[in-house]
């Protein structure tokens, strides 16, 4: 995605994002014919924990609207997430709507022909307005076509949170370079805090980290120039960002037992100042702007960018942006019923994360900018500054080479598995997947 354009579609996003006003379907209920419909949901969250939430209330809303709708919750892990639907997509029984991965995952069901072509439905609704232009550009490059199959379900910057009390009592600034940020870690470590919290049980953020040092060192295109073969994951430069998150693991700068760690409790221990520094997105806002929850205060947390390593390799200005996990719709469950609560969900959801969360999730709102939280105004002018952006670590991967890369992480974090066996591993996993 070339500078230029990317920084033309963020203007437009931000611009949309603050102007335009969503049209409620519950205003013009009339269109809606009333369709008798049970819709299945597959998510990764509990309806009471983060998109959960917001799926459940727009659910709950609609049901206010149309009695004769109803719908059916399923849970099921994120690490199983990409199992299930691989199976109910080859026994034809996928549910009517379902959180999925972006990237090479829904490119599978694509060309299987097995979801929705969301844009074009979009535009017989007449609602494609109401996505953000970016979040829309993000989704087509993720997915290589002209058109978008899934809604975003995040419009996100990712980076390092960090607590600024933690930062004062070391006496250490907001790195801007890497080698800035290595001194940061070691001086954090030797006045007795804990730099580093991550969710290992997870995996995932760990695995951004590797993406992290590997887009610095060797641009925003490394990890989709491995995936056609351009390069390979056991190059020098890929080692080398898996090494990295071991030296630090071997340092202690994760602190004991992170691979127990999922990121929930990862971000609990940033809030209540038990580590200093926590790499998540932007979607990580819902959580800092729960009192409850966010000890560290309305002012208490702050955000930078990956540092650079290299202006002239991978710019301050380039952001690892994503569209969160990604909401599709089964082609053989989609009918006129499916579409209306799609122009309801599409037309609702970006007031109702801004009012429930705070948080952007890829669609326009007329929430005043006014009364969003000190944590949203910061995300919202992290996007501002972007000028380029790069994917995360397994966007490029099919699901097969994402699961070793996620499964070895651990292996790699405890020191069973070198950095070159982990990137061997990676290797084979795509190779054998192109057999």
């Amino acid at each position: 995605m070339k500078k230029k354009l990317l920084a033309t579609m963020l203007s437009a996003s931000m611009i949309m994002t603050m102007a335009a006003g969503s049209v409620s379907l519950a205003a013009e209920n009339t269109e809606d014919p009333q369709l008798e419909k049970t819709i299945k949901i597959l998510s990764i969250w509990a309806e009471d924990n983060d998109n959960g939430v917001l799926i459940k209330s727009i659910c709950d809303q609609y049901k206010e609207i149309n009695p004769n709708f109803n719908y059916e919750y399923e849970l099921v892990s994120a690490d199983n997430l990409k199992q299930k639907v691989a199976t109910l997509a080859a026994s034809n029984d996928l549910p009517d709507i379902f959180v999925y991965e972006a990237g090479k995952p829904i490119v599978e069901l694509i060309e299987a022909d097995k979801i929705v072509d969301v844009g074009a439905e979009l535009k017989t609704l007449g609602i494609e307005d109401n996505l953000n232009p970016s979040a829309v550009a993000l989704l087509k490059n993720l997915s290589g076509t002209d058109t978008i199959y899934d809604l975003p379900l995040g419009h996100n910057v990712e980076g390092f949170w960090y607590n600024k009390a933690l930062f004062e009592e070391a006496g250490v600034e907001v790195p801007n370079t890497w080698d800035e940020f290595e001194d940061v870690l070691k001086t954090l470590s030797d006045k007795g805090i804990q730099p580093l919290a991550a969710g290992g049980s997870d995996k995932w953020g760990v695995t951004r980290l590797i993406n992290a040092y590997a887009v610095r060192t060797m641009g925003a295109d490394a990890l989709s120039k491995a995936d056609q073969g351009e390069a390979s994951y056991t190059d020098e430069g890929y080692v080398a960002a898996a090494q990295k998150i071991q030296d630090w693991a071997t340092a202690g700068y994760f602190g004991e037992g992170v691979t127990t760690v999922d990121m929930n409790t990862a971000g609990t221990m940033l809030m209540s100042g038990d580590a200093a520094i926590f790499y998540n997105g932007s979607w990580f806002t819902s959580n800092l702007n729960n009192e409850s929850e966010n000890l560290a205060g309305a002012d208490g947390i702050g955000f930078f960018n990956v540092p650079v390593v290299d202006e002239t390799i991978s710019p301050a200005d380039e952001y690892s942006m994503n569209c969160g996990n990604i909401l599709c719709f089964s082609k053989d469950k989609y009918d006129e019923a499916s579409s209306y609560f799609l122009k309801y969900f599409v037309e609702n959801i970006g007031n109702e994360a801004m009012e429930k969360q705070g948080s952007l999730k890829g669609y326009t709102y007329d929430v005043s900018d006014d009364s969003v939280s000190g944590y949203t105004k910061v995300v919202l002018d992290e996007i501002g500054k972007a000028q380029s952006a790069f994917t995360w670590w397994e966007a490029t991967m099919n699901s097969e080479t994402s699961t070793v890369a996620q499964e070895n992480v651990q292996t790699l974090l405890n020191g069973d598995m070198t950095a070159l066996e982990y990137m061997e591993s990676i290797q084979d996993a795509h190779d054998m997947s192109a057999l």
